[in-house]
């Protein structure tokens, strides 16, 4: 692993003292076993640069000026991950936007903070904006964001891209932007209340255009030395703005199942990804689930029971990054926060107070196994210099926090 820069105490905790022996999780800094393997950093981050106009992004980041840029690179560079998932990057062919990014934000120091390289990129088109041709909605009118395949208002936008300092195995990367929503057993499919008919909202014509990913699935395998980390990358659709019918919390939540089952033996049989390769991962090969999933454990507008489904598995580690940034902005916003049932420690997402508060979204989440040896927030307190990067609504940056786990990859 990198040498990390100093982080302040406010977003280094350090695995929570968790004693968790049986899930191999150690304090940071624990000496790890010989031949065991190598010692990574992974993060994700919902960076919030998405822009409202195809090409816009390309436009802002063609200059080293951007102060949303600076901001959130300059957060990437003091926390230093070195896989890293960054939500809310509009897609761009060709990875210009992504180069530009690299080139003039991150390789740049920004605020005091060292530079950071990273040599290797993925991104791959996303469902947001693709016109869908039919009213997806029942509006009654056919185009707009709402009636894409996900919803944006171009082509791309809420994309994603996948950085690291290891390189990324390209030929076996496995994506799932096309699989319809119908071929999940038990899905969720949204109903129309106003008819008896059971899991109606969508025609039958619908339902063979209806895709299950809003932006895309990614398994995105990172070579570590000699050994194999998959990155399961994902960006669920928020679980609002829709009706009765609940489309898009019960989207949400067939979204996270997606890499619930694709993860365990004897659920993923029905996953078939673009090129038609059919197979969830195989128990021996590691992985490691990012992403912002739009979903806290106990409080929000989720469908009950949607992230359960990940920290409920045996596949799957839960490090409980935490910050002690996030415990003070609850107290002090107080509002919808002073009566959450979740600890304000675990929040990642700065929400409106007077509705969903402050939430646990995104989630870096190992396989069962993996010795985790730290995590953390990036949410400092406010006597902390560095909480100009984070700070209030308006917010400089994001309204979420990048969030990481030290662990250790092995064959």
């Amino acid at each position: 692993m990198s040498t990390r820069l100093p982080l302040t105490a406010a977003v280094t905790v350090a695995a929570l003292g968790i004693l968790a022996i049986g899930l191999g999780v150690v304090p940071a800094g624990a000496a790890p076993g010989k031949g065991h393997g190598e010692d990574l950093r992974v993060a994700t981050y919902n960076l919030s640069l998405n822009r409202a106009s195809a090409g816009e992004l390309e436009a802002d980041l063609s200059t080293p000026n951007d102060q949303q840029a600076r901001t959130v690179a300059e957060v990437i560079q003091r926390a230093n991950p070195d896989v890293i998932l960054l939500n809310e990057f509009d897609y761009v062919p060709n990875m210009r936007a992504v180069d530009l990014f690299r080139g003039n934000y991150l390789a740049l120091g920004q605020g005091g903070a060292d530079p950071v390289d990273y040599p290797y990129a993925y991104v791959a088109p996303s469902n947001t904006g693709i016109p869908s041709g039919f009213d997806l909605n029942n509006d009654g009118k056919v185009g707009g964001g709402d009636d894409a395949l996900g919803f944006g208002a171009f082509e791309g936008q809420y994309g994603m891209a996948v950085l690291s300092k290891y390189p990324i195995d390209t030929e076996n990367v496995r994506t799932f932007q096309n699989f319809l929503w119908k071929d999940m057993p038990g899905a969720l499919l949204p109903d129309n209340p106003a008819t008896p008919q059971p899991a109606d909202w969508f025609s039958p014509e619908e339902l063979e255009v209806a895709r299950l990913s809003s932006k895309s699935h990614w398994d995105v395998p990172v070579k570590v030395g000699s050994h194999t980390l998959h990155v399961l990358a994902s960006h669920p659709t928020p679980p609002t703005f829709d009706g009765p019918e609940d489309r898009n919390g019960r989207r949400n939540h067939d979204e996270v199942r997606f890499w619930a089952d694709y993860v365990t033996p004897g659920k993923s049989n029905y996953i078939v990804d673009d090129e038609g390769g059919k197979r969830g991962l195989r128990t021996s090969e590691q992985f490691v689930i990012v992403g912002d999933q739009n979903a806290d454990p106990l409080d929000g507008d989720s469908v009950d029971a949607t992230v359960s489904q990940f920290l409920d598995s045996k596949r799957i580690i839960d490090p409980l990054p935490a910050s002690d940034g996030a415990v003070e902005a609850a107290a002090l916003q107080g509002g919808v926060n002073a009566t959450q049932k979740g600890d304000p420690r675990n929040d990642t997402a700065d929400f409106a107070d007077t509705a969903r508060g402050n939430l646990r979204a995104d989630y870096v989440l190992p396989s069962a196994g993996t010795r985790v040896l730290g995590s953390g927030v990036f949410w400092p307190t406010q006597a902390d210099p560095l909480s100009r990067l984070t700070g209030v609504y308006p917010f400089p940056g994001s309204d979420h926090r990048l969030v990481w786990v030290d662990m250790q990859v092995r064959g």
